[in-house]
């Protein structure tokens, strides 16, 4: 750690941190400024699990304003995502080695290629199964209000993408001492219950057919999380 960081009071680590989240909601603001110009296509992609908007309905009178303010939010955040992790990232960064300084180079591409990954699986792995389970079940004819459904999979898909990000967090970790390679094996059935958790309650059917669809790539993920540990240690 270097003297600067060291010799840093309270308010000015209050006020770096400040710094950085300042530019992080600046980058938010911009990307979701972008997202804005191509929100009507994101709705039209996002409504294909359920046959297109034509399927869906409106009730209220703001209730299409307010779907298209959440998809371009989730845009930015999609978009601001690389500049995001950077600069939290960069507020421990004087707490680092020169040496350990260079995988945040690493894990700002890999943090949003990950998240970018559970999104991307979360939308044309899981709900093409899971939409047509859930509007066919009793066999009841159902068209529903176009908040509820981009509530449902923006909602989905952010918390996956967000579990995606585990491989990143134990590397994280690891680095820190906190875990191990060694210990991450020899609790893996602890993983697996917690997964299996995980799976149940972010999945949305309770049939284990779509619950095998994330705990498969999750136990993948800790894997991944095992290698990157014992490399973070090396």
């Amino acid at each position: 750690m270097s003297n600067d960081q060291t010799d840093m009071t309270i308010w000015e680590h209050l006020n770096e941190l400040r710094r950085r989240l300042f530019a992080a909601v600046i980058a938010l603001v911009i990307t979701t400024a972008v997202s804005f110009l191509a929100a009507n296509y994101f709705i039209e992609v996002l409504t294909e699990p359920v046959g297109g908007l034509k399927h869906l309905q409106a009730i209220t009178v703001t209730e299409n304003v307010g779907v298209f303010m959440r998809v371009a939010l989730l845009g930015g955040v999609i978009l601001g995502m690389p500049v995001i992790v950077y600069e939290l990232l960069l507020y421990i960064l004087p707490g680092l080695t020169s040496k350990e300084k260079r995988w945040v180079y690493v894990a700002v591409p890999a943090a949003s290629l990950l998240f970018l990954a559970g999104v991307l699986f979360s939308f044309y792995i899981m709900l093409p199964k899971a939409i047509p389970f859930l509007l066919g079940f009793l066999n009841v004819p159902t068209t529903p209000r176009i908040s509820d459904y981009i509530d449902f999979i923006t909602n989905l898909m952010f918390w996956i993408g967000v579990s995606f990000e585990t491989p990143l967090l134990i590397f994280v970790l690891a680095k820190f001492k906190v875990v191990s390679a060694s210990q991450l094996i020899r609790y893996w059935r602890y993983a697996v219950v917690i997964i299996a958790v995980i799976a149940a309650v972010v999945t949305p059917t309770v049939d284990p057919i779509n619950m095998s669809l994330l705990m498969v790539p999750l136990m993948g993920l800790y894997g991944l999380s095992i290698i990157l540990a014992w490399l973070a240690r090396r």
